[in-house]
């Protein structure tokens, strides 16, 4: 289907929706340990403007993604994943770019507020929030450390500044929760890279599988999964047991990736582990509100 420039679809396709799950998991697992812990004191309005700040720098992520990827060539005609807007020619170049700025003034404006509940030390953590948007692309995701990146942006930010301005107050448990979501949603990224281990490794691109091999890497796949679960274990105790769909959704992927290996067949497996990621959060999330 014909796809007019800089049309609606076109900026839809760009912000690649399948992705804000995991920009949405994070923020729901804090707000449910919160409620967990207060229910009383809970802040509806922080809670709404966490997940829409969440929400915006996904979309603003993909963006610098597919406009600096773009520019520097890394989307070749030999890419194996999902199209990119503006190497497809639906978004200009020159719109990208005034899209991009409009998204991170609106991430700014929705993050700022949350001072008034999270105190100033949130401006910085918006801050490192917008520059590392920027940097995962131009520099983090092509020296193999992409996977520290989501670690950090998609578990211990997210989840713990989530609890801190609801609560003020942060707990062992929650850090562990912000683990096990960075962890789980880093499954998405070794899927992506995996699929692209010899096209990144055309262009020079170094990535944690380009480093480490395809073996290696599925293991590292089944073992995150497996660890994110585990450290649910203290926050979840006797519940943790109705993880295991989870856990099974997650090894059945893991089956698929080995058995597939290669080519844009892996397009499923990363839709599938998308799917998982939506489980966990709202498994982990629901079994907090128990």
């Amino acid at each position: 289907m014909e796809i007019r420039t800089n049309s609606p679809r076109a900026w839809l396709l760009a912000s690649r929706p399948k992705t804000l799950t995991g920009a949405a998991v994070p923020v729901l697992i804090a707000l449910s340990a919160a409620w967990h812990e207060a229910p009383s004191d809970f802040l509806w309005l922080p809670a709404a403007l966490c997940l829409l700040f969440a929400l915006l720098m996904q979309v603003d992520a993909n963006l610098v993604n597919d406009y600096f990827d773009w520019a520097d060539g890394v989307d070749t005609a030999e890419r194996l994943g999902p199209e990119r807007a503006v190497a497809q020619g639906w978004v200009t170049p020159r719109a990208m770019r005034w899209g991009i700025t409009l998204v991170t003034l609106l991430s700014a404006a929705t993050g700022l507020p949350l001072v008034v509940w999270g105190g100033w030390k949130m401006v910085w953590v918006g801050l490192a929030c917008v520059v590392c948007c920027f940097l995962y692309t131009l520099l983090f995701s092509r020296r193999a450390l992409g996977d520290v990146l989501v670690l950090v942006f998609f578990g211990l930010v997210p989840v713990c500044a989530t609890y801190y301005i609801q609560t003020h107050a942060l707990t062992r448990e929650v850090v562990l929760l912000s683990l096990a979501s960075g962890l789980v949603i880093d499954c998405l990224l070794l899927v992506n890279n995996y699929r692209d281990r010899e096209t990144d490794a055309h262009v020079g691109k170094v990535t944690l599988v380009t480093l480490i091999g395809p073996r290696a890497t599925e293991v590292l796949y089944l073992m995150t999964g497996i660890i994110a679960v585990a450290l649910t274990l203290p926050s979840l105790r006797t519940n943790a047991v109705l993880m295991l769909p989870y856990l099974a959704f997650h090894i059945t992927n893991w089956r698929l990736m080995r058995q597939i290996r290669m080519g844009r067949r892996l397009n499923k497996v990363l839709a599938t582990t998308s799917l998982a990621i939506l489980t966990f959060g709202l498994s982990v999330s629901a079994l907090l509100l128990l």
